[in-house]
């Protein structure tokens, strides 16, 4: 079956799109703000904060970066009227980053003061590699501005995470702790699995020692039990770390984890974009593909 779920992920771009997103509604909350809203109250009611994640990257136009600051800027609203706990997750290339540096860190910077205002808390998202030191550096930079309520993403498969990892642990930075996903070359990144998640459990227990506080970004159980594991030996409340999960992802081991006394954040993932990041899903889970064969044959059949 191995083989026939990453021929179908080869097909996805012949497969229609209403297939793929029937398929992967599991792993978006909807394409409208208030759809995600919705979904963070009821993983608010199961006792699991939330990320809101308006999907797309890459952008291009001005005007579509400046849209994409306003619908920031709205959710932080939203969420303190509907008294939900979650905060929001952003990316730099969605808000200019590749048009002009400074478009960027005023779009970032207005949504970090629309945040504070309401008492919320922004996480910068990590791209691929061209975009690494661009990321620390506006964060400093906001950090220095005085803003407390901002963080940041490191990816464990980066061979610069470990110099990147102690600098921000001096800052005492909040700091999202991931595998990372895009493919990048053998002369910056790991590229064998166990390679990555060594690296991942050594910068785990640098951040932490260090009195970080960590999002423990993962979907694999052996780093969740390395997690526990550190946890337990730096003898740490809950509220000194988190653990991360994506919406859609694993959720038997997400409410594990929450009923083990840990808490959780599910990243809600929502917006038009919602094509290319399912795909991507996909891409990440072959096993989930032989869904959409199965959805492909019971459209064309009805």
């Amino acid at each position: 079956m191995s083989f026939l779920n990453n021929f179908i992920v080869s097909a996805l771009p012949y497969i229609p799109k209403a297939i793929v997103g029937k398929v992967s509604a599991r792993y978006i909350a909807g394409t409208t703000l208030e759809e995600a809203l919705s979904t963070v109250r009821r993983l608010n009611g199961r006792g699991m904060m939330a990320t809101l994640d308006l999907l797309g990257e890459d952008v291009t136009e001005r005007e579509t970066a400046q849209q994409m600051k306003e619908q920031c800027v709205r959710m932080f609203e939203e969420i303190k009227n509907g008294e939900l706990d979650s905060n929001v997750s952003i990316k730099l290339s969605q808000l200019g980053l590749k048009i002009d540096k400074e478009l960027c860190y005023k779009n970032v910077r207005t949504i970090v003061e629309a945040a504070k205002a309401n008492g919320n808390f922004v996480r910068i998202d990590m791209e691929d590699s061209t975009t690494t030191t661009d990321t620390l550096n506006l964060f400093r930079k906001l950090r220095e501005e005085g803003f407390d309520n901002v963080g940041v993403v490191i990816q464990a498969y980066l061979r610069r995470s470990e110099v990147d990892v102690r600098s921000l642990v001096k800052e005492k930075a909040n700091i999202r702790l991931c595998k990372g996903i895009y493919i990048e070359p053998p002369e910056i990144a790991f590229q064998d699995r166990d390679e990555v998640r060594r690296n991942f459990v050594f910068l785990l227990r640098v951040m932490l020692e260090g009195g970080s506080y960590v999002g423990i970004a993962t979907h694999d159980e052996y780093l969740i039990e390395k997690s526990y594991e550190l946890i337990q030996r730096l003898n740490l409340k809950r509220e000194h770390y988190e653990f991360q999960m994506l919406l859609g992802v694993r959720e038997g081991l997400r409410d594990s984890i929450v009923q083990a006394g840990h808490r959780l954040r599910v990243y809600v993932p929502y917006g038009d974009q919602w094509y290319a990041y399912s795909v991507r899903r996909l891409k990440e889970n072959p096993e989930i593909a032989g869904y959409v064969l199965r959805a492909f044959f019971r459209g064309n059949h009805r």
